[in-house]
Parts: C-alpha cells; sequence; structure tokens
C-alpha cells in the first residue's frame, strides 16, 4: 500500500484542491482527503494489530481503510450483508482484535463483538486533520483478510498484502488508461476485494475523482434500477465496475425508459461471473462501454481485462501486466505478485502460483476465455459432460432473468432454476402469464445450445415447467 498512499501525499502536494471523494453526505479534495487519512491512522495507530470494518460504503469508509494501512494494521471487511453466523465467524477466525463501524451499523458490530468482548468504535463524520507523513514503511506490513460468502456459512480468509494491492491496482491502471481527468462511480460494497482497488487504489494512483453511491447497487439488484439509472446520470462519470446482476437491471431499465447511458463513460469492467453475449451486447447499444473481466480473491480480484479500444467479444481479455496465466488439463494457472500469501490458518504458499480450478483457454488473439468450474462439471446418465455455466451464461441472456442454476436431479434430469430480475406483486394469473413468457424467452436463449445439454423443465421461484 505504500505506492498508493505515496500517490494520496503527492496528489495533496501538487493538487491540494482537486476533488477526490465524494459520497451524499460529504466531498473532500486531495489534501483534506490526506490530512484525515494521517489523523486517524495516528488515531488508529495504539488498536490491536487486526481491525474489522463493518459500514456501508461512504467517504469515512476510504479514510479508515487508508489509514489503518498507514498505520500497517491487518484490515478484515466485514460485509453488511452477511448473516450473524457469518460475521461471528469472521470475527473469531481472523482474531479480529477491535471492530470499526458507522452509526448505521453499529447494532451489528455490538453484536458480532459481543461472543468475544471486543471494544468497538463508531466513526463519524467529524474528521480530524494532521500533516501527511514522509515515512510510509509501516505500510509495507498493511494486510488484509478478504472473506466471500462460501456456501457452508464458514467461508475462508484469504491472506492479502501490500504488494498484492499495488500490483493488481497498477495492472488495473494500465489496463484501463486512467488518467487525472477520470470520474469514477463505486456503486459495488466496498467489503468486495475488487471495489477496494478499483474505487479506491486506482483512483489514488491516477489522481482521479471518485463518486459513492451507497444505495444504488442494492434498489437495482431488488428490482428498481431507477437509483443506478439516475446515479450515472447525474454524475456523469467516465468509469466504473460492476457485476453482471447489476449490468443487466441497468439494460433492462434503460430499454424500459428509453434512456440511454451517459456519453462520458468510457470504460465498465464487468466481473465477479460469465457477462451473457446477449446482455453485452445490448448494453454497448445503449451505450454502456463494457469490458469483461476475470479474476478471483485468491489472485487479488483481477487477473484478465478487455482494454478499451481492444475488446473481444466472449472473452475476458488480456491477462494483466505482471501477471502470466498457463493453461495445464484445460485448469486457468496463475503466476505472478498478485497471488494471495494463502488461506488465513494455512501454511504460506511456496510460489507465487495459484490453480484457480477454473476451465479456461486462450484466444489467437491472446485473449482468455474462462469456460466455468472444473469442479462443477455435470456428467449426465449418456456421459455427456456439461458444463453448467455454459448453459447458465445462455439463459442468463434472455431478458428478465437475474440469476440461473443449473442442476442434475436425482442424476437423470436437468434442471434449470433460474431467479428473475424482479418480482412483480401481480395476480397469480398475472404472475403465470408472465412465467410462461420469460420461459419462452430463455427457451429461445438456449436454443444454440445441442440437445444433450438442454435441460429438462425450468423452475421459477419453485413453479415448475
Amino acid at each position: 500500500m505504500r505506492e498508493v498512499l505515496t500517490a494520496l501525499g503527492l496528489q495533496a502536494q501538487k493538487r491540494p484542491g482537486a476533488a477526490a471523494i465524494t459520497d451524499p453526505r460529504c466531498t473532500l479534495n486531495y489534501a483534506s482527503l490526506a490530512g484525515h487519512v494521517a489523523a486517524r491512522a495516528i488515531d488508529f495507530a495504539d488498536l490491536p494489530q487486526t481491525v474489522g470494518l463493518l459500514a456501508p460504503n461512504s467517504v469515512e469508509w476510504v479514510i479508515a481503510d487508508l489509514a489503518l494501512a498507514l498505520a500497517g494494521k491487518t484490515l478484515v471487511p466485514l460485509p453488511t450483508f452477511f448473516s450473524a453466523g457469518q460475521l461471528h465467524h469472521i470475527v473469531r477466525d481472523a482474531a479480529v482484535g477491535h471492530i470499526l463501524c458507522a452509526p448505521q451499523t453499529q447494532t451489528m458490530a455490538q453484536a458480532a463483538a459481543e461472543a468475544l468482548s471486543l471494544p468497538i468504535t463508531v466513526l463519524n463524520d467529524t474528521f480530524d486533520t494532521a500533516p501527511f507523513p514522509d515515512d510510509l514503511s509501516a505500510a509495507d506490513h498493511a494486510k488484509r483478510i478478504i472473506y466471500t460468502s462460501g456456501t457452508t456459512g464458514a467461508p475462508k480468509g484469504v491472506r492479502i498484502g501490500s504488494k498484492q494491492i499495488t500490483a493488481s491496482a497498477r495492472g488495473l491502471l494500465n489496463a484501463c488508461n486512467a488518467t487525472p481527468s477520470d470520474h469514477y462511480l463505486s456503486v459495488l460494497p466496498f467489503s468486495l476485494l475488487l471495489e477496494q482497488i478499483a474505487a479506491i487504489c486506482l483512483p489514488l494512483l491516477a489522481g482521479a475523482k471518485v463518486t459513492i453511491d451507497p444505495f444504488a447497487a442494492g434498489a437495482a439488484l431488488q428490482g428498481d434500477p431507477n437509483p443506478l439509472i439516475a446515479a450515472f446520470a447525474v454524475t456523469r462519470p467516465t468509469a466504473s465496475v460492476l457485476v453482471p446482476g447489476l449490468l443487466g437491471a441497468w439494460v433492462q431499465g434503460l430499454t424500459a425508459t428509453r434512456m440511454l447511458a451517459p456519453d462520458t463513460l468510457r470504460f465498465v469492467a464487468v466481473g465477479g461471473a460469465p457477462v451473457p453475449a446477449p446482455l453485452a451486447d445490448a448494453a454497448w447499444t445503449l451505450g454502456i462501454p463494457v469490458h469483461e473481466g476475470y479474476g478471483l480473491s485468491e489472485c487479488c480480484s483481477v487477473v484478465s481485462v478487455n482494454r478499451p479500444g481492444a475488446r473481444i467479444s466472449g472473452t475476458t481479455g488480456q491477462v494483466l501486466s505482471g501477471l502470466t496465466v498457463a493453461i495445464e488439463d484445460g485448469e486457468i494457472i496463475v503466476h505472478g505478485p498478485t497471488v494471495m500469501d494463502g488461506y488465513l490458518g494455512g501454511d504460506n504458499l511456496s510460489s507465487h502460483s495459484w490453480r484457480t480450478g477454473d476451465l479456461g483457454e486462450f484466444t489467437p488473439e491472446g485473449a482468455l476465455r474462462v469456460l466455468g468450474r472444473k469442479d462443477r462439471l455435470i456428467v449426465t446418465p449418456q456421459g455427456r459432460n456439461i458444463n453448467p455455466e455454459w448453459i447458465e451464461t445462455l439463459a442468463q441472456g434472455a431478458p428478465g432473468v437475474m440469476d440461473a442454476r443449473l442442476a442434475l436431479i436425482g442424476d437423470k434430469e436437468l434442471v434449470l432454476d433460474i431467479t428473475p430480475a424482479q418480482h412483480a406483486p401481480n395476480t397469480h394469473a398475472q404472475n403465470t402469464l408472465e412465467q410462461d413468457t420469460l420461459k419462452q424467452a430463455i427457451w429461445q436463449a438456449l436454443s444454440t445450445a445441442p440437445e444433450y445439454a438442454q435441460p429438462a423443465r425450468i423452475t421459477i421461484n419453485g413453479a415448475g415447467s
């Protein structure tokens, strides 16, 4: 993190009045941001080594994140969307010694801290200021432990150090050609490592401005894309990062209202799951410059991404500079400085190499194409191998589909379970009609798949096909 903090200090010296970061409650220029980070780092110096941060997206989060790095602490982001059981597990597993929270998350923080009798500190928007230090050596020892939701309620902690964060942010900076004239709109949760890099580290390296909208993503994923549409229309950013579900909601909202995305956009990275080709094509038609990417927490979130002006549809683009990717027996193997130190409680990795468990291939142009999870391969009774993500991605290209999951039921029947993008509060008859229409669109989206890979039926929220 030293390189990121060095960039903050330089921006504060050279462009002190330039806008750095804003949220609905607060706007800071680079001089103010640097001063507040320095003051908070002094406050945090006496905290235990490992600190949890449980807060919604805000300027306060950014200051706390950078201040903990400046103080050489280990940050454990605590996702606000995790269950109480998951938060208890993280706090205990990571040996968190103190929890920072916002007023909105104080009750959650107290519940997470109670079992271990941990102290908590409620962050507020009253900031002290201190001179930004010349000695940033403590930041070399800053670490973070990242937890993903997993499937068992007891997720693993990924150990990420300063070198991984710096390498990932620098690689993404070069890939997207960010400059001080860029304006990044942040809508993903800061508890995601990807957003910590894309919305905090990368803009600081570029000297760019960040606007935080803490509400748009949640509303869009619950069926109301209007706040997301408004966030982009009002902010008029040049760049952002989305997951496919948010992109789908944005595309559907723009289509329904016959609007276009702001013409200021030049780069919208989309990752976290495969992006259906029809969705990406529709987004480009509406003025959303989609650039698909691929990564995972174990490799500091970003492994490859399509470049501005050089996007190759159906791929996740070129590998980030500084990384090497090999395909061994179909599996993607990542080598380089962004590979994690190891899982919490596990051994340190002896080499900067990670077997991802993802299947992939390179196109003749050198772009990476991700084909799905190695351990999710379905073998039908007829001996056919089906990668479920192939069918799921096709289904997600149908209008109105938020998520899709293919499974072999009873070892004999392929069933595709669909989560609609939104749930209309209509009568049963109208819902039945809408489900039939949605299923027709899904069957059409699946028409390019061979017969052996077609599901026997589709279910929508428990309704059979």
